[in-house]
């Protein structure tokens, strides 16, 4: 009996088998478009029909030069060096162009773009980074590039890359300066009469929004084209100018706040007493020595420029406060010795044995002659014209000769008996009104300086 149905049910089997065959469901509608990339790709760029060589035709078809849009994404910057004046920069760069000649079927939309990772498949712009000093791709964990072919021919390259560039910076209002490092673009072999490099419309440089530097802040980037020629001809060249502003708070905790409590420290020494020398000397050597030091510090981090920052200002402006009152230790230690020295002199020749030396002369003798006569000076009785003139100029020089008003200075400084203590008390009020008079000069000066660049 099962011999019997078998030859029966053969048929329906083969008809089962051509029915759910996949065959049959691509003939129904349910198209694998994967199977669609394989064969456009193998139709634009198989042997024989596109040719990488060759670069894409101008608009319209016609032999004017490609136009290649770029826009970059600016994702991190890492440093920026002021002694080697350069910085790193990790962007996410793009180029579009259109190529006519990879024009495909997108089979009613269903295929929007084809993506390869190759770019040597397709002809690509000869760009190159101008003011570059190193690079880097990134092919972890897999090369870091994409091209995407449109249905009309455009063709998107998008690439990941690392870049260290220089940077010229002008220091002469550090650390109150802004700088501007530029990124520049430009075509290596292709002239303008074949390429020609232009900024996306709308927005060519996009910045990451949690950008965050140690000592700097981007302001504003500007992009702009800095086409140049030379003797093979003229290249397209693009670039964006990146501003950038110095953080003022670091230098202000780390430079300029030490070096004001150094100069006031040697201050100190004023007050001290002038017979206390070690502790004078120590005090203004060591704030000397660490003044001194502080400034090596701050060049070592900076380049060997020719001309005078405004950190050196400072920086030898405080230097020489306080060389300047380890000379007044010593003016005041000269002055002291003198003091002691007319102190001793007063003590050997007291105005009081002057005067008696003096009084003990006897007036009488003068009238003696040296044979012990007595001779009496004989005044005349009447005066003569010239006596009464003599007279009358001295009355006129004591009239002149009156005393005067005392200066108030003059009699705030007549407390202190000693040259020496007069100095170190003039000093007290002298170094801070000059030290407070130079840091409103330097503050107005710079800051002014600086918004005057910026314009």
């Amino acid at each position: 009996m099962a011999g019997a149905m078998w030859p029966g049910a053969l048929p329906l089997l083969l008809l089962l088998a051509v029915l759910l065959h996949p065959s049959r469901c691509t003939q129904g509608g349910k198209v694998n478009f994967r199977e669609k990339e394989k064969q456009v790709l193998d139709n634009i760029l198989g042997p024989g029909r596109y040719d990488a060589r060759i670069r894409p035709s101008g608009e319209n078809g016609t032999d004017g030069p490609t136009n290649v849009k770029v826009n970059i994404f600016l994702r991190s910057i890492s440093k920026i060096d002021d002694y080697n004046m350069e910085y790193s920069v990790q962007l996410t760069f793009r180029e579009q162009w259109l190529d006519e000649r990879l024009r495909f079927n997108d089979f009613g939309g269903r295929l929007k773009y084809l993506t390869l990772t190759e770019a040597s498949r397709v002809w690509m712009p000869d760009l190159f980074f101008s003011n570059e000093k190193e690079g880097h791709f990134h092919n972890i964990i897999m090369p870091n590039v994409y091209i995407r072919i449109f249905p009309n021919g455009s063709v998107l390259y998008s690439i990941r890359i690392s870049l260290t560039l220089s940077c010229p910076m002008n220091l002469k209002l550090y650390p109150l300066d802004r700088q501007i490092c530029s990124l520049r673009m430009a075509s290596y072999g292709w002239t303008t009469n074949d390429l020609v490099f232009l900024w996306k419309e709308g927005d060519p440089v996009q910045v990451v929004k949690n950008l965050h530097l140690p000592r700097f802040t981007l302001e504003k980037f500007l992009t702009d084209y800095c086409n140049s020629k030379t003797n093979t001809g003229e290249y397209s060249c693009l670039k964006v100018d990146l501003l950038f502003k110095r953080e003022f708070s670091y230098y202000l905790i780390q430079i300029y706040i030490p070096c004001c409590m150094l100069v006031i420290v040697s201050w100190v020494s004023f007050w001290l007493d002038q017979s206390a020398v070690p502790a004078r000397v120590s005090l203004g050597v060591t704030t000397l020595l660490t003044m001194a030091t502080q400034t090596s510090g701050i060049n070592a981090s900076l380049p060997p420029v020719s001309y005078t920052k405004a950190i050196d200002v400072w920086t030898g402006v405080c230097l020489t406060f306080v060389f300047g009152a380890l000379l007044e230790f010593a003016l005041v230690n000269y002055a002291s010795r003198s003091d002691m020295h007319s102190d001793n002199i007063k003590k050997q020749f007291p105005p009081s044995d002057q005067m008696e030396h003096s009084s003990s002369i006897d007036p009488s003798s003068e009238l003696l002659e040296p044979d012990g006569s007595a001779n009496f000076a004989m005044k005349p009785l009447v005066r003569h014209p010239e006596d009464t003139m003599s007279m009358d100029k001295l009355q006129q020089c004591e009239i002149h000769m009156q005393p005067r008003k005392k200066n108030c200075c003059r009699s705030w400084l007549s407390k202190f008996p000693t040259r020496s203590k007069r100095i170190d008390v003039i000093s007290r009020i002298f170094f801070p009104i000059v030290f407070a008079f130079f840091n409103l000069t330097y503050w107005s000066t710079y800051l002014f300086r600086e918004e005057e660049g910026d314009e």
